[in-house]
């Protein structure tokens, strides 16, 4: 008999939820120490501070979307032309190599400084971030499409659109949705040290801010509806791919 899909994956959740929970407990109970409530005192926190949350957890989805929509806009017609034209890529790979490993927080002062303390700097940091996880996954893949694939589609009179949308963009798509979900966890991870750092709003000052007054189950309450803006994206392009990559299941 076969499962439903959708069962399955909430059956999955549902054991997800209830093992981190009851590993979160055991731990509070172990520890016992205010500075790690168990989640019995930190969700009821969530309703408590519920008006400070929500427009702080708008502000930080905000900026995480901006972000993410501009890094990943830029990075994948480079990526394209990297992977598919040997002189473009022979221009990029060099600037790449250099500028790949260069950890992008440590650009946040810098950009505090020309840009100020409002969202720009939050917004280009986390842009250029994923801009470059988005850029190497697309370059990668594109250039793994087989060459016997593009010379078929050229015999039977396709053009280069053609090949582009029916060959190498689906072809990509699988690796980029990938790179989009490992970047969304990176983007949520910066957002928060730039918004505790450099900030006075959204989730990553509302969890300092109560961090430093060692409110900690109201800190706690901030971190969940963090981990909850990350659930959010993450589901969001799980969906995406399953969508448009149906032929993937056919």
């Amino acid at each position: 008999m076969r499962k439903h899909p959708v069962l399955g994956r909430i059956a999955g959740y549902v054991f997800a939820i209830v093992f981190i929970l009851a590993g979160w407990q055991l731990t509070a109970m172990a520890v016992h120490n205010p500075v790690l409530p168990g989640p019995f005192d930190a969700f009821p926190m969530v309703a408590q501070y519920f008006d400070e949350l929500w427009p702080a957890f708008l502000v930080s989805l905000y900026r995480v979307v901006v972000e993410m929509l501009i890094g990943t806009v830029l990075a994948i017609p480079l990526g394209l032309a990297c992977g598919r034209s040997p002189r473009a890529d022979a221009v990029f790979a060099p600037i790449l190599y250099f500028l790949y490993p260069l950890p992008k927080v440590v650009l946040l002062p810098v950009l505090i400084v020309l840009l100020g303390l409002a969202d720009a700097p939050k917004i280009v940091l986390i842009a250029i971030t994923v801009f470059f996880q988005v850029l190497v996954t697309v370059r990668d893949a594109s250039k793994s499409v087989p060459e016997q694939s593009i010379l078929s589609m050229r015999s039977l009179g396709a053009s280069r659109l053609d090949i582009y949308r029916h060959a190498i963009v689906p072809a990509t798509l699988p690796e980029l949705f990938t790179a989009l979900r490992i970047s969304s966890g990176t983007a949520v991870a910066i957002l928060f040290f730039a918004e505790g750092i450099a900030g006075s709003t959204g989730l990553g000052y509302f969890i300092v801010n109560a961090w430093a007054l060692l409110a900690y189950p109201k800190m706690f309450a901030g971190i969940i509806a963090m981990a909850l803006l990350g659930v959010i994206l993450y589901e969001l392009f799980d969906v995406a791919e399953r969508r448009l990559t149906r032929w993937r299941r056919v």
